[in-house]
């Protein structure tokens, strides 16, 4: 059983990993899942339930950061709230149509739910500029929290 439980978690960390930078894969969770995998295998000896309560909880911050980074983002370059609202569900759309629909989903989402508040173009440009930056700050914040589980997990492991 030990082994299988090692396999498993080498194989959802790396899964993880990739879908830090891949829309079809929920990179975060993947990771905690293998991270997980990984104290079970060792009967939680060495990576107790409170630093898995921890990860979990960062988790969830790299989770949320997907989607409300665009948001946030848009409404930054003075966005009105109905284009926070595109751009959270543009991107949420987006991640159905792969790497040019996870980038373009906020951008798109955002234009058009601007143009619906007021008929300024460059105001929803800006707006759909502004999700985009979002969308690639909160990338870096989910890939920084993923890699912190990553350290945190090893430190509490060999330390």
């Amino acid at each position: 059983m030990e082994y299988f439980l090692w396999s498993l978690a080498v194989l959802l960390v790396l899964s993880g990993i990739v879908g830090l930078i891949v829309p079809a894969l929920p990179g975060s969770p993947l990771l905690f899942a293998g991270l997980f995998c990984a104290a079970w295998a060792e009967d939680f000896v060495y990576v107790s339930w409170g630093t898995l309560t921890l990860l979990g909880f960062l988790t969830i911050l790299a989770w949320l950061a997907d989607f409300v980074a665009g948001a946030f983002g848009a409404k930054r370059f003075g966005a009105s709230n109905r284009a926070m609202v595109g751009a959270a569900i543009g991107a949420l759309v987006g991640m159905f149509f792969s790497l040019p629909g996870l980038l373009l989903g906020p951008f798109i989402g955002a234009m058009a739910f601007e143009l619906t508040a007021r008929a300024d173009l460059q105001a929803a440009s800006r707006a759909g500029v502004g999700a985009f930056l979002g969308l690639v700050l909160g990338t870096a914040a989910k890939m920084a929290l993923a890699f912190a589980m990553i350290g945190i997990f090893l430190a509490v492991r060999l330390f």
